[in-house]
């Protein structure tokens, strides 16, 4: 994970408060998941699913499973919820969606982060506008002035999306309240969380 990524899911953490029992799903044995977060260091409880297996690290247990399907884990089991370059290499994430959902508690904080597409290169658009370069680049790559950098295919073991923000706020936080989405880096990763709907007679 790359340590900007870390670092805003660890700001995120601390000013939004998460902790309690806390999930990560894709969880690693690695000091770089994001259960190793100082912002988590006190939680009550720390678990992982990731597709490698069991394993354990750093006072917490990674159950090896497929997030499409959580049955080792009831509903509303946890108060935080966080992923971060999953969603991507999932080829049905809309079941993992429902899985996080399913697990985490009214008021949970769940907190996902994805690849994203960058803004359309302000670089290309201004040598389009110049004679030479515009013929040039039609010429060349035609397709240049319409596509945006987005992050390498990289297999873990397959690679299927890429996210815009708005498919962050509409479809991957569909559903929760207080939602943030933030952008970083270039290509884009995307950083967005949200809380589970509390019920009327649920006191915040």
């Amino acid at each position: 994970m790359h340590p900007r990524v870390f670092a805003a899911f660890d700001r995120l953490c601390r000013e939004r408060g998460a902790g309690g029992d806390v999930l990560e799903i894709g969880a690693m044995p690695s000091a770089s998941t994001l259960l190793c977060l100082p912002s988590l260091r006190d939680a009550r409880t720390r678990v992982g699913v990731n597709l490698a297996g069991d394993a354990s690290f750093d006072g917490f247990r990674i159950v090896g499973a497929n997030a499409n399907a959580l049955t080792m884990f009831d509903d509303a089991s946890f108060d935080t919820v966080i992923s971060n370059s999953v969603l991507e290499h999932d080829p049905r994430f809309w079941l993992t969606l429902g899985e996080m959902r399913r697990v985490a508690r009214p008021g949970a904080l769940i907190a996902i982060g994805v690849p994203g597409y960058a803004r359309s290169s302000s670089f290309v658009k201004r040598a389009a506008r110049v004679p030479v370069l515009g013929r040039a680049l039609r010429r060349v790559a035609p397709g240049a002035l319409a596509s945006t950098p987005t992050l390498v295919i990289h297999d873990y073991p397959g690679d299927y999306y890429r996210f815009s923000p708005q498919a962050m706020r509409e479809v991957l936080l569909e559903g929760l309240d207080e939602r943030e989405v933030a952008e970083l880096m270039n290509p884009p990763r995307l950083v967005g969380s949200g809380r589970v709907r509390r019920g009327p007679d649920q006191a915040p």
